[in-house]
């Protein structure tokens, strides 16, 4: 067992809990606003293949916080930095000792990974030209059957277009799998394999080249310090890093540096408490190596795809795909699902057409030209609709939202079936309508024929989640289809 902690966007946190749980049999899972602490003995690699989570952290110390005052004398403030945040030696030493552990697992599964791609790029190199073809024509026939949905086909011609894409994919990933070393497919496709080892190489180059310590002496450091709340007004992150250096520097004979330390300390304090760790990889986990072009913050995809509980054979649409961030993390995640992109702009679509292909998910997921408020699929044809409907300055659109919302939910109620979930990304202004919207719906008479599409009668609420976005905060609504 290992003690690690991770840090989370807020409102992220209860997403990361379920997930260590779940894919680490994780235990003492405890959470903090914006961290989750948990113990797990599973790999390391499947620690940093965390969806949920901002940055990784081995921990070192948890505390309750640092009591102190605006009156608290300089040499009293570091009295109880350094009796409160270093503790004993033999702690320090078999932190590191298992910090230098997991690096060294990492770079030896970069070794071992290596060799193995290797030798099944030949391999694939050998039999490329026989199922290229094959494979490119399987592909054709899916993306054709895909935007031959239409609302004049029958209930029997649109299930056998959906089973012939779904068909199409379990083939196309069936292959390559075969094509895959037994060792390797096990846990990751081939490039996801080469783009970790190339994300933890870099990883290992920060601190230092010669990552893992071959000795816990000897060893250089650097500290950063985040403190927060009142704490912050007590004690500058400045005079607490220099108060720890100076500490580990007496207690260990290791010795600073800013430039290039071998090792890398986080502290952390605030009103609620006190953390201590060292980083087990530079970039965060949140900078996913399988997407090229960014959109929405893909912990946030993630945590929509994961409320719209996607089963296997299930048809998902996002109606206003942009660079199909939302689809990549919901395909990555669900290999027995089929997804289609919706959108209006041929720029967004060529950066999602580029991001899919860079993710290697064509067979599975396929793209659109249409527009959101008039969406070319028959009524009742998929099984989960996901949207970030675009706001803010980042990811503006031409299209009025407030005003043309009620039409684009309309189109997506329209399209989902009994039971169907439709999870959505709003806006706080956004939100707002739509709960007016739904409390209309429910309250008032219903209108005329004209307008009842747009009542939706159908949508019961299940839950609303108030996430970061950086500068904004957005509200993932969760909706099921039921009979009207």
């Amino acid at each position: 067992m290992v003690r690690y902690y991770c840090t989370a966007g807020n409102g992220m946190e209860s997403f990361l809990v379920e997930e260590v749980k779940k894919k680490l049999a994780a235990r003492d899972v405890h959470q903090i606003p914006g961290k989750v602490l948990f113990s797990s003995s599973a790999t390391i690699h499947r620690v940093c293949d965390l969806k949920a989570a901002e940055r990784l952290f081995l921990l070192l110390k948890q505390d309750s916080p640092v009591g102190m005052s605006t009156h608290t004398s300089p040499a009293k403030t570091a009295s109880v930095l350094r009796s409160r945040l270093l503790g004993d030696r033999r702690q320090w030493l078999s932190a590191v000792m298992t910090w230098s552990r997991l690096q060294g697992e990492l770079a030896a599964s970069r070794n071992a990974v290596t060799a193995s791609t290797t030798h099944g790029v030949r391999e694939k190199g050998r039999g490329s030209e026989r199922q290229s073809d094959e494979g490119k024509n399987c592909r054709q026939e899916s993306r054709k059957r895909s935007h031959s949905f239409t609302a004049e086909e029958s209930d029997e011609k649109r299930q056998r277009g959906r089973e012939q894409i779904r068909r199409h994919a379990l083939e196309l990933d069936k292959d390559d799998d075969v094509r895959e070393s037994e060792e390797v497919c096990a846990t990751y496709s081939k490039k996801e394999l080469e783009q970790n080892v190339e994300s933890c190489s870099k990883n290992m180059d920060d601190l230092g080249e010669d990552a893992p310590l071959e000795s816990v002496e000897n060893v250089s450091f650097r500290i950063n310090c985040k403190c927060s709340g009142s704490l912050s007004r007590c004690v500058g992150a400045q005079e607490v890093s220099k108060v720890i250096g100076a500490g580990l520097s007496k207690l260990l004979g290791w010795k600073a540096d800013l430039k290039n330390p071998k090792l890398e300390i986080s502290v952390f304090l605030s009103d609620d408490y006190c953390l201590l760790g060292i980083p087990l990889t530079r970039l965060p986990l949140a900078n996913r190596s399988y997407i090229k072009s960014t959109g929405l913050r893909s912990t946030i995809a993630w945590a929509m795809a994961s409320l719209a509980q996607i089963q296997p054979g299930f048809c998902v649409v996002d109606p206003m795909c942009g660079v199909g961030t939302i689809l990549i993390e919901a395909a990555k995640e669900h290999k027995a699902a089929c997804f289609l992109g919706v959108d209006i702009d041929d720029g967004q679509l060529q950066k999602a057409d580029e991001n899919i292909a860079f993710a290697e998910l064509q067979s599975r997921v396929h793209l659109l030209k249409a527009s959101s408020k008039a969406l070319p699929l028959p009524s009742a044809s998929v099984d989960a609709v996901v949207c970030d409907l675009p706001f803010g300055r980042k990811f503006s659109t031409r299209v009025n939202m407030a005003d043309n919302l009620p039409l684009i939910l309309g189109e997506m109620e329209r399209v989902l079936c009994v039971g169907g979930t439709m999870v959505v990304l709003l806006s706080p202004q956004l939100s707002c309508l739509l709960k007016k919207l739904l409390s209309q719906t429910h309250s008032g008479p219903k209108g005329n024929k004209e307008d009842e599409s747009q009542t939706f009668s159908s949508l019961r609420h299940q839950t609303t989640l108030r996430v970061s976005l950086g500068a904004i905060d957005g509200l993932i609504h969760k909706y099921i289809k039921t009979p009207d």
